[in-house]
């Protein structure tokens, strides 16, 4: 698999360093560019009039997974002497209930050097990810009780556009509920209550999915992780199935609410698997069998992201619409503007 070089410049200015909220407006209020997939034709509107281009019967699949605070603070010891006092542990992948993959900002890092994170939390390395940077570790504690801990010392990932360590509740969408993203399901972030509640009136269906998100970014150019190398634990509820299959039966259309839910929803009907682990690749030559359109973010150039979009649209009028939206003053990344593929 080769992943296309999207490249175009986007101005450092239209990179979104505040949440909406910090911008004066509410969440569901940015702006949204609805890109016709069969004309190219594009509107603009803000996202809370999302009723207006969807019809009475269409199904909004969103991605109910919770961020966690994936940015810990370590001790690196080995045979019980500390090496550095403070070392920076991001969390990409949990593996089982105590084990997780994580990229450790510690060089060379080695199997059996020790992580201590507070007095009762603790971490091993047990093993190298081949071909990466990543580290298998396993922590001293599991399930419920790390989580509370991870949610105790961590902070969420921040990438270099943000200019201040928002909290993590900024990194939620408000229907989150399900712990295990270290990246924020961006796509449901411009969701509110009130726009869910408006299109249930307007009978459009709302469903979820779980699909955790790992780590897109290993802080290292040499180190590019390929669609296909970014495992991603996924569940559909067999009720949500039943109701795509219905959707689709009924010729109205299923709309998947960011990248991460058509990732899902494509593997499970591939692979007949409604739960998992997915490290499905997307592109203009993959022959979609359930999304029919998309609500994304605004992609950064070179992204992976922007392949699957092509399973919607053709390139031509993809690259056509970013740069209109580049012209128009969108903004990009996880508190960026949004975009409507139907």
């Amino acid at each position: 698999m080769t992943v296309k070089s999207w490249d175009f410049y986007l101005p450092d200015e239209l990179n979104a360093s505040y949440p909406p909220e910090k911008r004066g407006l509410r969440r569901d209020h940015v702006r949204i560019m609805v890109l016709n997939r069969h004309t190219g034709e594009t509107k603009h509107d803000c996202f809370f009039q999302l009723t207006e281009y969807l019809q009475p019967g269409d199904l909004l699949i969103l991605n109910n997974s919770r961020t966690i605070p994936a940015v810990l603070q370590a001790e690196w010891c080995r045979n019980g002497k500390l090496l550095a006092e403070k070392v920076e542990v991001r969390l990409a992948r949990r593996l089982q209930e105590d084990i997780w993959e994580a990229l450790i900002a510690a060089n060379p890092i080695t199997i059996g050097d020790t992580l201590r994170f507070a007095p009762e939390l603790s971490a091993s390395v047990l093993a190298e990810k081949e071909n990466s940077p990543l580290k298998m570790i396993h922590f001293s504690k599991k399930g419920t009780e790390l989580f509370n801990m991870i949610y105790a010392l961590g902070e969420p990932i921040r990438y270099e556009y943000i200019v201040e360590p928002w909290a993590l509740d900024y990194y939620q969408t408000v229907f989150a509920s399900h712990p295990g993203s270290v990246e924020m399901p961006s796509a449901g972030r411009a969701f509110s209550w009130e726009l869910l509640f408006k299109l249930n009136r307007k009978g459009i269906q709302v469903e979820f999915i779980q699909l955790h998100t790992g780590l897109s970014y290993l802080l290292d150019d040499q180190w590019h992780q390929s669609p296909e190398e970014n495992d991603e634990e996924y569940h559909i509820s067999e009720k949500t199935l039943e109701l795509i299959r219905q959707t689709k039966a009924s010729g109205k259309r299923v709309i998947a609410v960011g990248t991460t839910v058509v990732r899902a929803l494509e593997t499970a009907a591939k692979y007949c698997a409604p739960s998992g682990v997915t490290n499905l690749y997307i592109d203009r030559h993959f022959p979609l069998k359930i999304a029919d359109g998309i609500i994304t973010g605004f992609h950064e150039p070179k992204a992976s992201h922007l392949d699957m979009l092509t399973a919607f649209i053709s390139e031509h009028d993809l690259l056509k619409a970013y740069d209109q939206a580049i012209k128009s003053g969108y903004l990009w990344h996880e508190f960026g503007d949004m975009n409507l593929i139907l």
